[in-house]
């Protein structure tokens, strides 16, 4: 089972650079942001609180999600833009700190990779929780300015300086936690993407690909 290991923080390409690497390499693509995010959107459909802990484990166990390379279905319902919003933005890190909600997503993700023996896995713990002997292991980052550029290109309704604040908000509440938090494995590669286009960075992490060929 081939696996590939993409962490790092909002805004710094995760997404954009697993998926074109994913095609590179011709393995599945995983956004495990997704499937946090697709908890906190059922969450708030049901009307309950992010921060009752009991109501989010018992939401994320009880989940069905569909996910494609395109698409978010949650509970039957395409939640693809809205997982996306403000709102879920907004709850998102304090449903990923619950404990139970990360033991239910990690069990699914490894589960996942299993069927299709290997992938692409982007998130905050891949190489850290999910997968720790994973066959590579790249931290993505970029300065806060510019991670902050490209998350507002990508949320129309908000201006910069709101998702600035919310970036720094949820690095905190991320890098925090007291379960699993957002942190660079001691044998990740790091790759500091400000500056540097997709096509940089993909052929960057295909030669570390090559290199432990």
């Amino acid at each position: 089972m081939r696996v590939i290991a993409i962490d790092g923080p909002a805004g710094s390409g995760k997404s954009t650079v697993a998926k074109a690497v994913a095609e590179r390499v011709d393995l599945p693509y995983l956004d495990t942001g997704a499937m946090y995010r697709a908890v906190a959107f059922a969450v708030l459909r049901a009307g309950g609180d992010p921060a009752d802990t009991a109501f989010a484990a018992n939401t994320a166990r009880t989940l069905d999600l569909e996910l494609t390379l395109d698409s978010v279905v949650v509970n039957g319902v395409d939640a693809t833009v809205e997982i996306r919003g403000p709102e879920v933005t907004r709850s998102v890190s304090l449903v990923a700190a619950n404990p139970e909600v990360r033991l239910e997503m990690v069990s699914r993700q490894r589960e996942w990779t299993a069927r299709r023996g290997g992938g692409v896995l982007e998130g905050r713990d891949i190489g850290t929780v999910v997968f720790p002997d994973a066959d590579l292991k790249v931290y993505l980052t970029a300065d806060p300015a510019e991670r902050a550029r490209r998350r507002a290109k990508e949320v129309a309704d908000l201006d910069y300086e709101t998702v600035a604040a919310d970036l720094a908000r949820r690095d905190a509440l991320d890098s925090t936690r007291d379960i699993d938090p957002l942190t660079e494995a001691s044998d990740a590669v790091l790759v500091d993407t400000t500056g540097l286009s997709i096509d940089e960075v993909v052929g960057e992490i295909a030669r570390l690909l090559e290199e432990r060929a």
